[in-house]
Parts: structure tokens; sequence; C-alpha cells
């Protein structure tokens, strides 16, 4: 049985989750730029090591032998990274780090959350019950990822408006794969599992050398401790309760 309408609900729900964490700007506190970027840090870390890249051995297990299985593993890693660092390049100087932080983590999340997209829909079409969990585990870390472009963008900025449109933005990419899947070809596993590789080491790179390093940078390094714990706490509960 088909679930095309349900498939793309579902999607759109898991994608606009991302807005949640838009709404952070609106938490007055003096340190929030420093615990946001560090608690999205953790859980984008955790995300990429624990499950982009085990998705990718799961997909590719069955069809590709263990040693080059592991190489083709590292190999898209490394091309994520190479990719995080053009992007950065690509990014008119700025003076401002906050606004690039801001502007690396959305177009990261976006290519991140095209094959989410694709995926959540073709789970959808197939098992609906399927979907219904990846879109509730899509929805929970969305909003830390959300936070992770708002908090920059608005303080850099100044401006709710921007820090609403660039965090909506990263949520729309997930429709974005969705479509892609309904009208085109459904990806095979290889396909989806070299992709996850790659966004697992653009998200390793901004989670590190992006998030995690511009926290350190504001001199209030407990803050960044704790908040790096409190977010993988979060994210390790959220897969326990979801799986």
């Amino acid at each position: 049985m088909s679930y095309i309408y349900i498939s793309f609900i579902l999607t759109i729900i898991a994608g606009f989750s991302t807005i949640i964490g838009y709404f952070s700007i609106y938490i007055k506190n003096n340190n929030i730029i420093i615990k946001s970027l560090s608690f999205s840090s953790s859980v984008m870390l955790f995300i990429s090591l624990f499950d982009l890249i085990p998705q990718t051995y799961s997909l590719l297990n069955n069809t590709i032998k263990i040693i080059p299985l592991l190489l083709i593993i590292l190999i898209s890693i490394n091309i994520g990274i190479i990719i995080s660092l053009l992007i950065k390049d690509s990014i008119p100087n700025s003076n401002d780090l906050l606004y690039k932080v801001g502007i690396i983590s959305m177009i990261s999340i976006i290519i991140h959350n095209i094959p989410e997209g694709m995926a959540t829909f073709i789970s959808t079409n197939t098992n609906i019950n399927l979907g219904i969990k990846l879109t509730i585990a899509i929805t929970l870390h969305n909003i830390p990822e959300g936070i992770s472009i708002a908090i920059p963008i608005y303080y850099s900025t100044k401006s709710k408006l921007k820090a609403f449109v660039y965090t909506a933005l990263s949520g729309m990419s997930e429709l974005i794969g969705a479509l892609i899947a309904y009208l085109f070809i459904k990806p095979s596993n290889i396909m989806l599992g070299i992709l996850f590789s790659v966004i697992a080491g653009i998200m390793i790179h901004i989670s590190i050398k992006e998030l995690l390093l511009t926290s350190l940078s504001y001199n209030k390094r407990k803050y960044t401790y704790i908040y790096f714990i409190i977010g993988l706490i979060f994210i390790i509960l959220y897969k326990i309760v979801i799986e």
C-alpha cells in the first residue's frame, strides 16, 4: 500500500522541526552562545559517529567486503571534510566569526537534510510505522541543528528575520529530498551509504572546527564542557527512547 500524502506530511514535520531551534534566540542568557554552540556540537558529532557512519556500514555491508567497505567509509568521510573546508572558503570574507559559523552550519545541514528527507519519504511510503518512528527521531535531533543556525545568525546580525529564514531554509531541504525520491528513481543502498559517510565528514568538521572551537574561544570553557556533556546526554537518551 502506498502512503504518498502521509510520506510528504511526515517529511515536512521532520524538516520544519528545525524551526523549533529558532526560538532559542528568545532565551535571555549571557552565555547562550557558548552553551548553544557546545550543545549543538556534541549532538551533531554523536549523530555523525553513531548514526550516519553505522547507517553507511549497514547499507553497504551486504554488497561490499569488509576491507573495501572500511576504505570507502574512510574516503567518503575525508571527502566530506574537504567539502566542508571548501564551503568555508567559498563564504565571502567576514570579520564576524559567529556569522560564518551560522552560514556554514546552515549549508551543511541543508546537505544533510536532503538524503534524510529521501529516507523519511521512502520509509513512510514503504512502512508507515517505520516512517513515524523515523520522523520522531529526526524531529528530536533537528532541534539542536536549528539552534546551531539561529543563535550564530541572530547574535551576529541582530536580525530575528534572518535567523528565522536561514533556519527555515535548512528545514525546507528535507522536503526537497522527499520530492527527489518521489519524482526520480529510488536511490540505491550504495548511493545512500556513500552519501551518509560524506555527510558525516561534513558534520564532524563543522561540529569540532566551527561549533566547538568557537564555543571554546569565548574563554568560559566550563560552560562549553558542561553543555557538551548535556548534549551527549540528550542525544543518548533520545536514542534509547526511540530505538
